[in-house]
């Protein structure tokens, strides 16, 4: 990867986030109508990462009793119908630049369908547009695809009345299929063993259709995963409670899926914070789960909350948006919005790169991102600050980023403002870095520690670094005049607080 153009931007490219095709999608209002809940999200901000302006749920239960009745359930009918009014108010007072309002299986397949489509569009002026299975299916692998550019393997989504399935390749959504395997639709079928027997059909079905068997990588989407995944936090004691990007083995789920029967569903959903209505069908969403890991066998079987509703987003993206890196851009928008000094952060990335110089792609992406937003709390109190940016980088809402990688970027700047990092939030979550990988977040928190002492000033004045592993030396070469003079005391034990975590000696010269 070349790290360096003209204008200094590297791989990444001057940011987009204020150009025009960033601006049209600011305050894009999607309404998604489910089989289970219905849903407002209004998105603003950086936007190849999305920033959620509004998100509010409602779970209605619009397909409870559907395949008995073939209507939607009338309770759930006159809640979804009250919570679109609402949501139509809302989105007009936010002034979303586009509102669109999708339904899924559940009114798709309603003999009343159409008549609540009607309804809705009467009383709110909303334009409820059915999509068919394939294509929610698509949009969901687009979802995905807009929190992992790179995403390859299987997408699969459950929601109430039905499942879609996606492959995803090279950055693009393959085949996609919907079938009725939704919890809704499984709770007319008494008996588990008539379940798995119709579920193993449909999945079949479904895979013939794609034509495929098994996947590496399986990424799930949907309430009910979500559920799951969180009882499989709470079972492993896991320590940071992020859904996006959670990652299970085959056999930590197989391990959750056995471990749910023998729970008390009430009182798991007080310790995971699910609610009682979603809890209701994690048993039968749980069945469902177990066959298709089971049929797939992949090795890894990861979280996305990002779904059909972020897929619209994505769908409305230019090219040249989606391309980008959605930790960059939402890093640049961050320091455009908050730093002291915006574009400093690039400038520091230069003066910085020498120390990281056998990093892969992947490392200085985060060395990157560090830089970026080393500066984007400044106004919390000095006393939490470095708590303040280890927490902001660990429970942001940022895609494009392992749980791992979430602990480094936050260790890295936790070091940005403090030396040691003893009795901090770091503790609980130190298990999920390397030793190897604490030891150069160090390196790169008193790295930028440093290099800020001279954000104030022509970055010209900087100086240079340059490190010699075999060595052991760290050197500085400042320029003469205004350089040596602000190397002063504060900067110069920042600087050998640096070079002893790197195991260096500390030397300083003075340009020619």
């Amino acid at each position: 990867m070349v790290d360096d153009d003209p204008e200094g931007y590297g791989p990444f490219g001057k940011p987009l986030f204020d150009g025009p095709e960033a601006r049209d999608l600011r305050r894009v209002g999607v309404i998604d109508v489910g089989s289970n809940s219905v849903r407002l999200v209004v998105f603003d901000g950086a936007a190849r990462s999305p920033a959620y302006f509004f998100n509010e749920k409602i779970l209605c239960g619009l397909g409870a009793g559907l395949a008995e009745t073939g209507l939607l359930n009338p309770k759930g009918r006159v809640r979804a119908l009250a919570a679109l009014e609402r949501f139509a108010i809302l989105a007009r007072g936010m002034e979303a630049n586009s509102l669109t309002a999708v339904a899924t299986a559940a009114v798709r397949e309603a003999e009343d369908g159409p008549a609540f489509r009607a309804e809705v569009e009467a009383r709110t002026g909303l334009t409820l547009h059915v999509i068919d299975g394939a294509e929610e299916a698509r949009l969901s692998g687009q979802g995905v695809l807009l929190g992992w550019p790179e995403a390859s393997g299987i997408m699969c989504d459950i929601g109430g009345s039905s499942m879609e399935l996606a492959v995803l390749d090279g950055g693009a959504v393959g085949g996609a299929v919907s079938g009725k395997l939704g919890p809704l639709k499984l709770d007319g079928i008494k008996g588990k063993a008539k379940r798995r027997t119709e579920i193993d059909s449909g999945l079949a079905t479904m895979l013939d259709t794609l034509g495929t068997s098994r996947c590496e990588r399986l990424y799930l989407v949907g309430g009910s995963w979500r559920a799951i995944a969180r009882i499989d936090m709470e079972r492993r004691a896991y320590p940071l409670h992020v859904l996006h990007e959670y990652t299970m083995t085959a056999r930590d789920l197989r391990t959750t899926l056995d471990y749910i029967p023998t729970q008390d569903l009430a009182e798991l959903g007080k310790r995971t914070s699910t609610s009682q209505a979603r809890m209701s069908l994690v048993p039968l969403a749980a069945e469902v789960l177990s066959r298709v890991a089971a049929t797939l066998r992949p090795r890894e079987i990861a979280i996305s909350s990002y779904g059909i509703r972020e897929g619209l987003l994505y769908e409305q993206m230019p090219d040249i948006l989606r391309e980008r890196d959605p930790l960059i851009e939402s890093c640049r928008f961050a320091e455009a919005k908050d730093a002291r000094l915006p574009g400093f952060g690039r400038v520091l990335y230069r003066f910085v790169r020498p120390l990281f110089a056998r990093a892969g792609d992947r490392r200085r992406r985060l060395i990157r991102a560090a830089c970026l937003l080393h500066d984007v709390s400044w106004r919390a109190h000095p006393d939490y600050r470095a708590e303040v940016c280890f927490d902001n980088a660990t429970r942001a809402n940022l895609g494009g980023l392992t749980h791992s990688e979430r602990v480094f970027l936050g260790l890295a700047l936790l070091h940005r403002y403090k030396n040691k990092r003893e009795g901090t939030s770091f503790a609980p979550l130190a298990d999920l870095l390397s030793a190897e990988d604490i030891a150069s977040a160090e390196v790169v928190g008193k790295a930028m520690r440093f290099g800020a002492m001279f954000s104030a000033q022509d970055p010209g004045l900087m100086g240079t670094l340059h490190h010699y592993p075999k060595k052991q030396v760290l050197e500085l070469t400042l320029p003469r005049g205004d350089g040596e003079a602000l190397f002063g005391e504060v900067a110069e034990a920042r600087f050998k607080s640096l070079a002893a975590s790197m195991g260096a000696e500390p030397v300083v010269r003075t340009a020619k």
